[in-house]
């Protein structure tokens, strides 16, 4: 399916705010801020960065972000950049959720399962997004079955595959601790399984965002 070049802000806005699940799930997210600012030390501050995820842990590879040390305007400059960029990254998942709420364009001709799969692989975002969960994915099989020392190379596909590789992580967690290797198989195929769910959004929110301009 040919994706037009052309990046519609309004229809990415609109996409965010117009459908209950993406209201939801902007909704949560508010809550988690909420949360976030009650109760800081707690685990549950970490809701917003997971409920955004994963373009909110794109600045970790970056030298800079909210903890960003030095205090004063440096570090209340990297607060509100931070603030800023969640917010960004949610209005993107809420559009991709919005995007999957709506009914397609067209009637598929295709099977309904192959038709949602689609989507993760027949636009250039989408691509690109498996393409990074796939080298993260390799990087960390490559550090835990040729390796001497794997060090933390799991923290990669955790990111890329995030929220859902959490799960995946949890999962493999036990069988870690009596099959090393179940445990390896376990998390490998539970971060494929969320890096495909990411990739299905990736795609349909790019076929409505650079796609001809539709109806409902």
């Amino acid at each position: 399916m040919p994706i037009s070049a052309r990046f519609r802000p309004r229809r990415l806005l609109a996409l965010a705010t117009d459908s209950l699940p993406a209201r939801a799930y902007l909704g949560l997210v508010a809550l988690g801020v909420v949360v976030l600012f009650l109760a800081p030390d707690s685990p549950y501050a970490m809701a917003p960065a997971l409920l955004t995820a994963p373009l909110s842990f794109l600045p970790v590879v970056l030298p800079f972000g909210a903890g960003t040390a030095g205090g004063g305007a440096a570090e209340v400059t990297a607060a509100v950049l931070y603030g800023g960029w969640l917010l960004l990254c949610a209005l993107v998942n809420a559009a991709a959720f919005g995007a999957l709420a709506r009914r397609p364009d067209r009637a598929p001709a295709a099977r309904p399962r192959r038709t949602l799969l689609a989507a993760a692989v027949d636009n250039w975002p989408a691509r690109a997004y498996v393409a990074v969960v796939a080298a993260a994915l390799g990087t960390f099989l490559y550090a835990v079955l040729l390796s001497p020392d794997p060090g933390f190379a799991g923290i990669w596909p955790l990111i890329a595959a995030a929220p859902l590789s959490f799960l995946a992580a949890a999962v493999s967690a036990p069988a870690e601790y009596s099959l090393p290797w179940l445990g390896t198989l376990v998390f490998t195929v539970g971060v494929a399984l969320a890096g495909l769910v990411n990739a299905v959004l990736i795609g349909r929110l790019a076929r409505r965002v650079g796609g001809p301009p539709s109806r409902g």
